[in-house]
């Protein structure tokens, strides 16, 4: 009974003290509350004193917006690259610092980036003494420019959004690509279908100059900046001497017309969200349906110099140092392609469920896939990027009948059928002597390629495809050790990543 009484006594003391110090916290809030009443009905500044102390030095300078604005333009920095990341990591830094409660929301969104552009300008048959002229479709690096490296890192001039695809055609001069210079162009007896069209910024949004090229009948558009609207219309001088765009200088810029990303309109692009195929997106309407560049003004006129044709009302020429532009069509003929890369997947996988212990089929495998993973993160951790999204799978119930790799891709058809370009499967990474491997015949050439890459590890001499082509039955003909066959298959596999990457 005392111990009892004792312990009941003891847990009595436990909850009065809890009680009291919360009695002691709300009669501390009470008193600040009141306190804080009382300032605000005795002597609360008007708010003319906050506005003038906002705008005052006394509670910061200028100083520091130039070291945030020096912090985040060290880089080039489009959206989605490592650069912006550390931009926005900065971003986040700054405002912790300032003991703003903030945080980084990620979307898994489809951006694209340039792979290949190319433009080339040639004329007709009975001009071929002339040489074509092959475009660099690069801005200036001016010497002396102390951000000049920084520069090199630089994207090639593109159009975000534009569409994929080779063309080729006569050059039509639009103006401003405007409604109305199409329409007056039909009113000249100018033919615009099959031609490449040749508009200038300055009155409408470049995807609105590519959509109205499309309406009226173009395959391709080439968006250029004229010296009349951002030259200084050739009576000045340009940067770094003044502060008109330079010759080489190109706008670039989206020509998606819509808000959002355009794979998953009306909901958020959350990681594994269903989207829109490629032809779906391009139904919507607010992407072009024909490939586009920006070029330069230096290149906008040498093209117009290669333009014939009925001269151009007056309000559609250019600067007064400028060639004389003409409707066209042609004679010049441009020659346009440009590969826009989005969000693709390169998929690599095996199985991990045999019917024992599974040291060949399927977890030689498993390991070689682990040691991919391994070195993937090293190389990211040094700055390395893939050009393609990497998904590393490794499937359960594959012996069964496939299941697992079945059922993921069901779950994942639609995002499967408008993104991967591969699958890399490494079930057995050793089964014995030689080398072996098949692929369908879109990766043929890919595989005798990665082979002449990787050195054959029993004879570094030559690489796998030399020992593999001389062996009577199309197989290295040295045995090599479980261990070498594995980092053979590894480094091929690797090889093979470095070549869809």
């Amino acid at each position: 009974m005392k111990k009892q009484r004792s312990e009941s006594h003891s847990h009595t003391y436990t909850k009065s003290k809890n009680s009291m110090v919360k009695i002691s916290i709300v009669s501390f809030l009470a008193i600040g509350i009141a306190t804080s009443l009382s300032l605000v009905l005795s002597s609360s500044p008007p708010k003319s004193y906050y506005h003038s102390l906002y705008k005052s030095n006394s509670i910061s300078d200028n100083a520091s917006i130039s070291h945030d604005l020096y912090m985040l333009t060290r880089r080039p920095h489009v959206a989605g690259t490592e650069a912006n990341a550390q931009a926005a990591a900065y971003v986040l830094s700054t405002l912790a610092s300032y003991s703003i409660n903030s945080h980084i929301v990620s979307y898994d969104v489809s951006l694209t980036y340039p792979i290949s552009r190319s433009l080339v300008l040639t004329q007709p048959e009975q001009a071929s003494e002339q040489l074509p002229v092959v475009f660099d479709l690069r801005q200036e690096i001016y010497d002396g420019d102390p951000y000049a490296d920084a520069a090199r890192e630089v994207l090639p001039s593109f159009h975000a959004y534009a569409k994929s695809g080779t063309v080729r055609g006569a050059v039509v001069y639009a103006n401003y690509g405007r409604v109305e210079d199409f329409k007056r162009l039909k009113e000249m007896g100018v033919n615009v279908t099959e031609s490449i069209v040749l508009a200038r910024y300055g009155k409408i949004y470049r995807g609105d100059i590519v959509n109205n090229a499309f309406e009226a009948g173009a395959i391709g558009a080439i968006v250029y900046t004229d010296k009349k609207d951002y030259g200084g219309g050739g009576d000045e001088g340009w940067f770094p001497e003044a502060k008109w765009m330079p010759p080489s200088g190109v706008q670039v810029g989206s020509v998606y017309d819509g808000a959002g990303d355009p794979s998953t309109p009306g909901w958020p692009s959350i990681q594994g969200c269903e989207r829109l195929s490629d032809d779906e997106v391009e139904k919507q309407g607010n992407v072009p349906l024909i490939p586009s560049l920006p070029v330069s003004a230096a290149d906008g006129e040498t093209i117009m110099r290669s333009v014939g044709g009925q001269v151009a009302d007056a309000g559609w020429q250019g600067s007064k140092d400028g060639p004389t532009y003409r409707l066209g069509p042609g004679p010049g003929i441009l020659n346009l392609t440009y590969t826009k890369q989005f969000r693709i997947f390169v998929v690599v996988g095996n199985h991990r469920d045999p019917w024992t212990f599974g040291a060949v089929d399927p977890n030689s495998g498993t390991a070689a896939l682990l040691e991919v993973a391994r070195r993937l993160m090293k190389l990211e951790k040094r700055g390395w990027k893939p050009r393609r999204t990497i998904v590393l799978c490794n499937w359960d119930a594959e012996e069964y009948g496939l299941i697992g790799s079945t059922e993921w891709v069901e779950d994942n058809r639609q995002l499967l059928a408008s993104r991967a370009v591969a699958y890399l499967n490494v079930d057995c990474a050793v089964s014995g002597p030689g080398f072996h491997a098949s692929a369908t015949p879109q990766l043929d050439r890919l595989l005798l390629k990665t082979t002449r890459q990787v050195d054959d590890p029993e004879n570094s001499s030559q690489s796998i495809y030399e020992s593999w082509v001389a062996a009577p039955s199309n197989s290295p003909t040295v045995s090599m050790h479980e261990l070498q066959m594995q980092l053979s298959s590894l480094e091929l596999l690797l090889a093979v990543g470095e070549i869809l990457w």
